[in-house]
């Protein structure tokens, strides 16, 4: 019988991401994610080298999908925020798979390409205030802190909805005419 490496190795990817996000670098365990993949468990090892390195592999893959089709328009951080609720919405392991490996690494662990990006977006923040096109009453890091951590809380509110942390972000960043006011009822400092 001949083996389909590559297909494999997707297969044992999948099961890791679910089997990590679930229960952590800890938790995890190869033999489940050898069996939910259909695999021989060694080829874990032969493939990965460890279990660790494995979880390494999945972070590494689900930042990068993350940073290749979350894309920043300055200009539209209401609209970015809306993206990043989807994303969380549409692929919930990732903030999962991001909380276990700063719960078990450390808060500062952060991985290279997240790092690389989020300076980017930074930077891209930044030259849009320079230009009048952005705000500056937040600094750019403070701003896109703003934005991400506003759609992780609307994703994380049972009550929260896309709407209302696409016009929350519009609030602060100064787009009140685009977004209709928000009622008490409706603010995620209430809903939260």
């Amino acid at each position: 019988m001949v083996r389909d490496k590559e297909a494999t190795k997707r297969k044992l990817l999948d099961a890791a991401t679910t089997e990590f996000a679930t229960y952590g670098i800890a938790g995890a365990r190869v033999d489940r994610i050898a069996k939910n993949a259909g695999a021989n468990k060694a080829l874990i090892y032969a493939y990965f080298c460890s279990k660790e390195y494995l979880f390494e592999m999945v972070v590494q893959e689900q930042v990068d999908l993350a940073i290749r089709t979350l894309t920043i328009t300055p200009e539209d951080l209401p609209g970015y925020a809306g993206k990043l609720f989807d994303r969380y919405l549409e692929h919930p392991h990732l903030l999962r798979l991001m909380g276990w490996l700063r719960l078990e690494n450390g808060f500062d662990a952060t991985p290279e390409a997240e790092v690389r990006a989020h300076a980017d977006k930074v930077a891209a923040i930044r030259d849009a205030q320079r230009a009048g096109t952005v705000p500056d009453h937040f600094d750019a890091e403070e701003l896109l802190s703003l934005v991400v951590h506003l759609s992780i809380l609307g994703f994380s509110s049972p009550t929260a909805t896309r709407d209302l942390v696409v016009r929350a972000v519009g609030r602060i960043v100064g787009a009140e005419g685009r977004f209709p006011r928000m009622t008490c009822e409706e603010s995620v400092l209430h809903r939260v």
